[in-house]
């Protein structure tokens, strides 16, 4: 079976408390739950991290992921996103597919969210769409995988 890593950055745990008119009412627990419904569907597991903390999503990425149990990333680097080369290295020597989500869109907010260092490294980028972009980037990998 095929797996897929869904990687939340910094705040997302706070979803459902933090700026509900950009973000939305439903937590990480909704998102998740909604996610396995999709991969269940698909055929396919999932894998969830979250953190606040830019090392430990690098150190996921680096050794947890890479040693050949997950075929693809679902990425939500949260504010890592505008300002982490380090982020976007780690990606780029994961040698996973990898698809960049972001909740509200990125290019509708201030300018500085405007620029993501890490979508070059990934096959794509969905902006906006809520919760369902999420699900959009599952179903998309799973198709490739």
């Amino acid at each position: 079976m095929k797996k897929i890593a869904i990687i939340n950055g910094p705040n997302l745990d706070r979803l459902g408390e933090r700026e509900p008119t950009i973000y939305g009412d439903q937590t990480l627990a909704d998102l998740e739950a909604l996610l396995n419904k999709e991969a269940e569907a698909l055929g396919i597991s999932l894998q969830f991290h979250q953190s606040n903390h830019e090392g430990v999503i690098i150190d996921t990425i680096n050794n947890t992921l890479t040693d050949g149990s997950v075929h693809g990333i679902i990425l939500n680097p949260g504010a890592l996103t505008h300002t982490s080369l380090a982020l976007k290295d780690s990606i780029a020597g994961a040698n996973l597919p990898t698809v960049e989500v972001h909740i509200s869109n990125i290019y509708k907010r201030e300018a500085i969210r405007q620029h993501s260092i890490s979508a070059p490294v990934c096959l794509g980028v969905i902006s906006g769409l809520g919760f369902e972009g999420y699900r959009a980037a599952l179903r998309y990998l799973s198709s490739i995988l």
